[in-house]
This record gives C-alpha cells, sequence and structure tokens, in this order.
C-alpha cells in the first residue's frame, strides 16, 4: 500500500493514511528517524520500519514481496509526498505486480502536483520530469527536449543548484518564457515567485531560495507557430547537443513546422557553418528541399534523451 504523506504541514496527513499506517505489519521508508516523528506526531505506535530508499529498494523488494504473498499488509512511504513520484517506490510497485501481489494506494499530497496548479500556468496537460541531469550530454538533450515540450513541465531542484537550472532553462527555452519558482509547498514559508525564465535565473542568483523546490515551465508556443526568435533558442539547444547545422535544422523545423531551407537558412545568418553533417542529410538544396519526407526519421535517430531519476528528496 503505497501511502502519501504531508510535504510539510502535518495537517495534510488523512484519516485514511492514519489508519493505514497504524494497521500496517510493516511500513517501508526512507528515513527511519523522520517516519518514526511522523508516526509519533499521528499517534501511532507499533509497526516495524524499515528503510527502503534508492539504494536498498531492489535489495527489499524480495521480503517486501513474500509478506505481502503471505497476506501481510506493508505500507510504504517516503520523507514526504506520494511514493514513486521522484522518489522511491517503483521498483517495489514493479516487483509486487510480477509476483502476482496487490498494490493499492492512499493518495495525497504532491508537491509537483501542488505547484503547477497554483502557477498560473496552463494545467490542461502537464508532465512532471523529476530532476533533469546533472551535467553533460544527458541534461543537453533534456533541455532541448524541453525547449519544445507543449506541454507545462514541473521540474524538481535542489535549492543550491536553482539559479543554474533556470539559466540553462532560459538558454535553451528562451528568456521569456513563462515559469514559476515554488518552494516550501504548505509551509509557513510558502512562496511562489513568477516571471519569465531570465527574470527567475536572476532573481535566484540574487537572492538564492531555501527549502524544497519545484520548478514549472510554460510550455512551448504550438507547433506552426514558431517565430523566428523560437527557432533560433531551439537551434541552439540543437547545436548545444552537438548535432551539426543542417540535421539541427532538421529537427527544429520538424519541431515547429516551419520549412527547414528556412531554419537552415536562419542557422547559417547566425553564424553557424556547414558541417560534415550536410553530407549524410542535412543539405536543404538535396531530394527532400523542405525535410519534411524523413525529418521525423532523422530526428528519431539523433534522439539521445535518457531518464536521470534522482531519489531521495521530499515529493
Amino acid at each position: 500500500m503505497l501511502v502519501a504523506t504531508p510535504i510539510g504541514n502535518l495537517g495534510d496527513l488523512s484519516p485514511r493514511a492514519v489508519e493505514a499506517l497504524a494497521t500496517a505489519e510493516l511500513i517501508c521508508c526512507e528515513d527511519t528517524r523522520r517516519t518514526g516523528r511522523l508516526l509519533l506526531a499521528a499517534g501511532i505506535d507499533g509497526p516495524a520500519l524499515r528503510r527502503v530508499d534508492a539504494h536498498t529498494e531492489t535489495e527489499a523488494a524480495a521480503d517486501v514481496v513474500a509478506r505481502v504473498l503471505t497476506g501481510a499488509t506493508v505500507a510504504v512511504v517516503t520523507d514526504a509526498g506520494t511514493p514513486g513520484v521522484s522518489d522511491p517506490g517503483a521498483r517495489l510497485v514493479r516487483a509486487v505486480l510480477d509476483a502476482g501481489g496487490e498494490v493499492t494506494t492512499v493518495p495525497g499530497p504532491v508537491a509537483a502536483v501542488a505547484a503547477v496548479v497554483a502557477s498560473g500556468l496552463d494545467t490542461s496537460r502537464f508532465t512532471v520530469d523529476g530532476f533533469l541531469p546533472r551535467k553533460g550530454p544527458e541534461r543537453a538533450a533534456r533541455l532541448a527536449e524541453l525547449a519544445v515540450e507543449r506541454r507545462t513541465v514541473a521540474l524538481y531542484e535542489a535549492p543550491d543548484r536553482v539559479a543554474a537550472t533556470l539559466a540553462d532553462l532560459a538558454a535553451a527555452c528562451g528568456d521569456e518564457r513563462e515559469a514559476v519558482v515554488a518552494r516550501e509547498l504548505t509551509k509557513l514559508h510558502e512562496e511562489h515567485r513568477r516571471g519569465s525564465l531570465a527574470a527567475l535565473a536572476a532573481g535566484a542568483a540574487a537572492d538564492p531560495p531555501r527549502g524544497e523546490v519545484v520548478i514549472v515551465v510554460g510550455g512551448a508556443p504550438a507547433a506552426g507557430a514558431g517565430g523566428d526568435d523560437d527557432v533560433r533558442i531551439a537551434l541552439r539547444a540543437a547545436r548545444d547537443r552537438g548535432l551539426g547545422p543542417g540535421r539541427a535544422a532538421a529537427e527544429v523545423a520538424a519541431a515547429l513546422g516551419r520549412s527547414r531551407r528556412d531554419v537552415y537558412a536562419l542557422a547559417l545568418a547566425d553564424g553557424d557553418e556547414p558541417g560534415a553533417d550536410e553530407a549524410d542529410g542535412g543539405d536543404p538544396d538535396g531530394d527532400d528541399p523542405d525535410g519534411t519526407a524523413d525529418a521525423s526519421e532523422r530526428t528519431a535517430t539523433d534522439a539521445d534523451a535518457t531518464s536521470d531519476p534522482h531519489a531521495g528528496g521530499t515529493r
């Protein structure tokens, strides 16, 4: 049983969650001391606690499965929020289901959802993207994806990396993309900083946020609506991933609904030099001048996105 716990305000622990924790035979948690304090505050005494974090979840799965299959009730919590959302829990769920066991939930707080609904940005379609990779081509690839992502995106970030991440997001998505930095949700010092990515990055550099942080980024313009500035932003992100101007033009044209010839011309006008990639499909003067016939194939070939779940934290 996955049991959501408060992300800051103890009043958000539901009566059903209290009942589930009180009647469980075992509670799997990231930090036994922290969960012990939560149980004490809720007046719960008795259930055994087992540490299950990012480093021990796989090892613990066999014991959890064995207990569930013998009829025991095992509750899973994280330090805060809902298990499995950028926190441990997903591997236990998969192991129990694969063994024929039953999984249920006691829903409750999710920091990303709380930040999105209070952001003022579009909530009709959104995605929780967790933590960005910290560095290297994986980070560049994820930022390039976000540059053309049309849904609102919620990201988790450590407070000491917020300024750098906002600056990277501004470089990839454009200085004027709307965003919100939400911190200390449901706590006494809850704060929502709203503005453009560039303004928020400058603000975070001058006044670093403290506590748990969620960054919410507005979606990219709809395909076909991308102007030259949007094209330049997406081209810069693609070039940062190591693509030559031809392949970068093909990818951006497909994503933004623009002619590949026009996108390629913008790339050259901004100082890109024709590269070796023109020889294998980047040349806009080839058999497919507008780049529509094989753009999706090249985009799929060039895709380099990887997932980088950072377990832990309070979600």
